[in-house]
Parts: C-alpha cells; sequence; structure tokens
C-alpha cells in the first residue's frame, strides 16, 4: 500500500477519532460507539487507526452515532480524495465489471496518445470477445464478484471502435509471454493472436513485442496505461491505482522507454507472434 494512501487513511482516522470525542451528548468511548453501531470493538480501533478503509455507509453511519450527521460530507470527501488514486476491486466491482469497463473506455476517449506495457495478457483494446470472456470470468470468480460478463465483455470491445476513429495513436508494448498464457483455451487463444497479428501496420496502433530472450534493463514487472503522459492506470491483486502527480508519472514514463528499448516491431513482432500461434498447433 502506498505511503500516501495510507497517510491519508490515517488522517480520516484521527478526524473519525475526533468525532466520537466531541459527540453532542458527551464524548463516546469506543466500545459505547461500537455498541451503538453494533459493530465489534475492533472495527472501531482499525478505523481510528487507519488499518481498515472505511465504507461510505461506515462514515455517514458514524457521523450519525456521533450526532453530527452534517459530518458525513466532509467525511466522504475525504475518503473520495485518497480512493481516486487507489481504488480496491472490492468496491469497483460491487456493482459488476461493466462499469469499470465504461470508465476506462472514458478514459481512453479521453486521451490522444496511449502508451501500454503488458506482461500477463493482451491488452483490452485488443481482446477478441472469447479471449475477453475468459479474462473477466476468471476475474470474477477471483473477486467473487456479481457476474455480468457479457455486458462487460460487450463494453470491452466497444473500446475497440477508438482504434478506427482516429484522432489517437496507441503504443503498445507486450511480453512474449503473454502470447502463450494459457488463461483461456488453446483455441480462443489462437483466434487472439491471428486478431493480434492484425494490428500490425494499422496507423494508429504501433505494436511491439519483447521477445522471452531479449536483455532486459528493468525486470518486467506489472502492466500499466499511460495516458496523454500526465496518468498512469496500473492494477495490484487488490485494487487499481490510478496516478497523476508528476514524480510517478516520469518514472512510469521512464519504464516504458526503457521496456521498448526491448522490443521488436513490424516483421520482427510478426514472426513471434506466428511462432506462438504454430506452438499451439505444432502438426
Amino acid at each position: 500500500m502506498s505511503t500516501d494512501y495510507q497517510q491519508a487513511r490515517e488522517a480520516l482516522g484521527v478526524r473519525l477519532r475526533e468525532l466520537r470525542l466531541a459527540a453532542p451528548e458527551g464524548r463516546l468511548t469506543g466500545t459505547a460507539l461500537a455498541r451503538k453501531l453494533d459493530w465489534p470493538n475492533s472495527k472501531v480501533s482499525k478505523l481510528e487507526l487507519g488499518r481498515q478503509t472505511a465504507t461510505p455507509e461506515d462514515l455517514q453511519a458514524w457521523a450519525a452515532a456521533c450526532g453530527q450527521p452534517a459530518s458525513y460530507e466532509e467525511l466522504r470527501a475525504r475518503l473520495t480524495g485518497f480512493e481516486s488514486h487507489i481504488r480496491s476491486w472490492r468496491r469497483q466491482l460491487v456493482g459488476g465489471h461493466k462499469p469499470v469497463q465504461d470508465v476506462h473506455n472514458e478514459a481512453q476517449a479521453n486521451s490522444k496518445v496511449l502508451r501500454a506495457w503488458e506482461s500477463s495478457w493482451i491488452v483490452g483494446v485488443l481482446q477478441t470477445p472469447d479471449y475477453a470472456r475468459a479474462v473477466l470470468t476468471r476475474s470474477a470468480e477471483l473477486h467473487r464478484s456479481p457476474r455480468d460478463i457479457e455486458a462487460a465483455v460487450r463494453a470491452r470491445i466497444k473500446r475497440q471502435e477508438l482504434l478506427y476513429a482516429g484522432g489517437r495513436s496507441y503504443h503498445v508494448i507486450l511480453w512474449e509471454p503473454v502470447l502463450r498464457s494459457l488463461v483461456c483455451s488453446p483455441s480462443v487463444l489462437a483466434v487472439q493472436l491471428d486478431r493480434l497479428a492484425g494490428v500490425i501496420g494499422m496507423d494508429t496502433v504501433e505494436l511491439g513485442i519483447v521477445p522471452l530472450t531479449a536483455s532486459l534493463k528493468v525486470p518486467p514487472g506489472l502492466g500499466f496505461w499511460i495516458y496523454d503522459d500526465c496518468q498512469v492506470v496500473t492494477e495490484a491483486w487488490h485494487a487499481e491505482m490510478w496516478l497523476d502527480d508528476a514524480d510517478s508519472v516520469a518514472l512510469y514514463l521512464r519504464t516504458w522507454h526503457t521496456l521498448r528499448e526491448s522490443a521488436v516491431y513490424g516483421a520482427d513482432a510478426h514472426n513471434i507472434i506466428n511462432s506462438a500461434r504454430l506452438a499451439l498447433n505444432p502438426r
């Protein structure tokens, strides 16, 4: 968890404690507040110490129990402030996967120069429907989230319209193992690789492949997107990070350009994709 995020969470905890101690009917003990809210005592403690992230519902209940319901808007603003940078999957996926896809569609539609590095799977904007369905289904299983898979697939595939609309350029780099990872069935991966080969030569897409045998100046690390060189989106198992501070963006740009030095393009990239495709049907 980032230092900035944790500091913001601890600051919210301090404010929650202040509200508890300043209750109009007299200061509440943590035990008394937990009893009023029908919470375990440990939850009050974890929230005040910044060891647990409050939900909007938690904040609303806390403000009301402390006799200061008007403070909810301030608390909610604090929460929104640091969650705009780190967005937990648990919360994002409460309403299913389609809303998350819609957010990414809007972010890409509002960008002109898009750079991506991916070391785990084919990037969404280049996925086939069957490949997207396999990836999203596995994600729903992992996060135990609502199964709006078909709506999410349609939303993700709609993103591909941006490739043909003009006015923006995609600079995508994939690590070669992505081409061979069976996150779907072999037959689905075969069609996906055909699709990937087909984008080479498009005027809106620059597709590079970093061969498994290439010398790397930095480890592959997590995948990420950079929008207009001013915002970075990356993800971990627990959350998605949206970063816009200059130092972070500069670091990711350096990382992307360093990885690009190991990539191959054009016919060389096509040969690597074709090799992965042939490996699925060795006969």
